[in-house]
């Protein structure tokens, strides 16, 4: 029964608050991440799309307005990666801010000598454990700025990464997924990409996956939907097992586009 109402209510929703054509065009003509959907796909992405703005609110900040264009270039790109997952995956939390360029962040740390800082710095992005997204609307627009760069997918991979907890790089896995797989892939991947940064080897992704085991998986995510025949290439374990999480073989879907 809950089921069926469940089902009942997104038929509802997807009836009654469609997206616009120009609004989802204007997504496809931007995005690289989209690259290679069928036509199947692409219906399936804006039916998800319509549903994730049902049950998010996306607000400007520092004065921004908020279009229905910009909502719907984030809510593409936000569930790009829950293309073949249940929207369920973004459960338990509901606002998305948008700051028109950097924002601060003030936090803690402390050094080799136990000496807490303060310290302020300019992010692009931040994901709160049941809490916000928060983005710059300058980076998500120039999604394509760099190797594999994506503000949007980078910040929900984070949420994905969080629905265990506190994002390490280890988000819930299916069940025909094997958790040892997982951990010695990543493991082994990450501690090499670190080892690669140290030697000032040049990489395949963007150096700060170099961070922790979290800012790997969203690096990598990242990249898996921007450049996914690069990382299929260069970090192919890692990228088998991003499409068994994902459900999703962009790099296939690249080579016949």
């Amino acid at each position: 029964m809950l089921s069926n109402l469940k089902a009942w209510h997104r038929r509802r929703i997807l009836k009654n608050e469609p997206v616009s054509d120009d609004a989802w065009q204007s997504a496809l003509s931007r995005l690289k991440c989209l690259r290679g959907l069928s036509l199947a796909e692409l219906e399936h992405l804006r039916e998800k799309v319509i549903l994730f703005l049902h049950a998010k609110q996306i607000s400007g900040a520092h004065g921004l307005i908020v279009t229905e264009e910009m909502h719907v270039l984030i809510a593409v790109q936000a569930c790009i990666l829950i293309l073949n997952l249940d929207l369920d995956y973004y459960d338990g939390w509901v606002e998305i801010i948008i700051y028109p360029g950097e924002f601060i962040r003030d936090y803690e740390y402390v050094d080799e000598d136990g000496v807490v800082h303060l310290t302020r710095e300019p992010i692009s992005g931040e994901s709160w454990l049941g809490g916000p997204v928060i983005l710059s609307w300058e980076d998500t627009v120039v999604a394509d700025a760099g190797v594999g760069y994506n503000v949007v997918i980078h910040e929900f991979a984070h949420k994905l990464d969080m629905l265990n907890g506190d994002a390490n790089g280890f988000p819930p896995l299916h069940p025909d997924m094997s958790r040892q797989a997982w951990s010695e892939v990543f493991s082994k991947a990450y501690a090499d990409f670190c080892r690669s940064i140290d030697e000032n080897e040049a990489t395949e992704v963007d150096s700060y996956a170099a961070e922790n085991p979290a800012e790997f998986f969203a690096v990598m995510s990242e990249a898996f939907f921007e450049t996914p025949l690069s990382v299929k290439l260069y970090f192919p374990s890692v990228y088998e097992q991003l499409a068994l999480f994902y459900r999703q073989d962009p790099a296939q879907r690249r080579s016949i586009s």
